[in-house]
C-alpha cells in the first residue's frame, strides 16, 4: 500500500522505561505513511520495556547508525532520554540529525536530548516539553511554550501522550515537504 512516507527511514530512540505510548504510536502512524522506522538502542536485537510494560525490540545499536542514512528521528519521553543523555553517541546523533536540518521530533521528557546536545544554545528554538523540564529547556537556551506542538525550523516538540496526534500529523508533514 502507498503512504505518504514511502521511502522514508525514520530513527527512533528506545531504551528501558520509555513512555509506552511515545513509541508505540508514532512507530505505527508512520509505518501506516509508509515510513521504515529503525528502533535504536544502545545495541541491536534488545528488547526494552516501556513504563507500562511494553516491549519493544532495538533493530540497530546507536555504535552502528549514521544520522546521514535517516530522514528523521523521534525522541519519546519517559525515563530513557535520562540514559541517553549521558551518551555522547546519542547526543552526536541528535546534533546531526539537527545540522543536516531533517525533522528532529521530541516529546515529554525527549527535549532534554535537545538541551544536553546544545542545540538550544544560540538558536532561540521555540519548542515545548512536559512541564517538570521546562526550566531546563529554557535554561539550555530554548524558548518554552506551552502548546500541544511546536514546530520551528527542523525541530518538532509536544508535551506529554495526550498530544501524540498532532505530534505525529507535524512529524508526517515535515517528511511529506
Amino acid at each position: 500500500m502507498a503512504g505518504r512516507l514511502n521511502g522514508k527511514k525514520v530513527a527512533m530512540f528506545v531504551e528501558y522505561n520509555y513512555e509506552d505510548l511515545e513509541v508505540h504510536y508514532p512507530l505505527i502512524r508512520l509505518e501506516e505513511e509508509g515510513a521504515q522506522v529503525v528502533t535504536i538502542g544502545p545495541e541491536k536485537d534488545k528488547k526494552f520495556t516501556g513504563k507500562h510494560g511494553y516491549p519493544v525490540t532495538s533493530k540497530a545499536g546507536i555504535g552502528e547508525v549514521n544520522a546521514k542514512d535517516y530522514d528523521a528521528l523521534v525522541i519519546p519521553g519517559g525515563f530513557a532520554p535520562d540514559y541517553w543523555r549521558r551518551d555522547k553517541r546519542y547526543l552526536q546523533f541528535v546534533k546531526d540529525i539537527f545540522d543536516e536540518k531533517k525533522p528532529l521530533a521530541a516529546i515529554c521528557h525527549g527535549p532534554w536530548m535537545l538541551c544536553s546536545a546544545k542545540i538550544l544554545k544560540d538558536q532561540n528554538i521555540r519548542c515545548t516539553s512536559f512541564i517538570a523540564i521546562k526550566d531546563d529547556v529554557e535554561n539550555a537556551g530554548g524558548v518554552w511554550e506551552d502548546s500541544a506542538v511546536v514546530v520551528d525550523r527542523n525541530v518538532i516538540t509536544s508535551r506529554t501522550p495526550q498530544d501524540l496526534t498532532p505530534f505525529c500529523k507535524a512529524i508526517i508533514e515535515a517528511l511529506s515537504s
